[in-house]
């Protein structure tokens, strides 16, 4: 089942003042390796921004390199002008933001059946993607249906 992991659990993952938040990202992202994930290009964008912003203050190249590992660990898939139709009737339909929309409608043009984010409603399903926060109770079926048993 494909799926696709937002911006926020790269973030935690690479972030390892992130606490327990840190260990979850990491243990989504090395189940994440062996199945059918893929990585929106916008996320990567949001991953590098991010990772240079004034929070963690980590070098272009450092980063750079962060985000290479993800591209090599991952296939990554780009927005088209239906994602942007898309994105645009979220967020006059449901109130979303713009961003969070934008990488909602890339996962189901690639044919997504999860968004794994801290952004959302677990359970959430709009065009038949299904939102799953992992940093919630009650998360762990959904990210088992994504991700396979632990």
């Amino acid at each position: 089942m494909r799926f696709t992991l937002d911006t926020n659990i790269l973030v935690y993952a690479a972030h390892r003042d992130a606490g327990a938040k840190h260990l979850t990202a990491l243990e989504i992202t090395r189940r994440a390796v062996e199945r059918d994930c893929v990585l929106t290009l916008q996320s990567l964008s949001e991953l590098f921004r991010t990772l240079t912003g004034p929070k963690l203050r980590i070098s272009a190249v450092q980063a750079s390199e962060i985000v290479q590992n993800w591209r090599d660990a991952f296939p990554v898939v780009a927005a088209d002008e239906l994602c942007l139709v898309d994105a645009m009737d979220a967020v006059a339909d449901h109130g979303w933001s713009f961003w969070d929309a934008m990488i909602w409608a890339t996962a189901k043009r690639n044919g997504c059946r999860f968004l794994i984010s801290e952004d959302g409603q677990t359970g959430r399903t709009l065009g038949a993607v299904t939102i799953v926060n992992p940093f919630v109770p009650g998360a762990e079926s959904w990210l088992e249906a994504a991700l396979g048993s632990a």
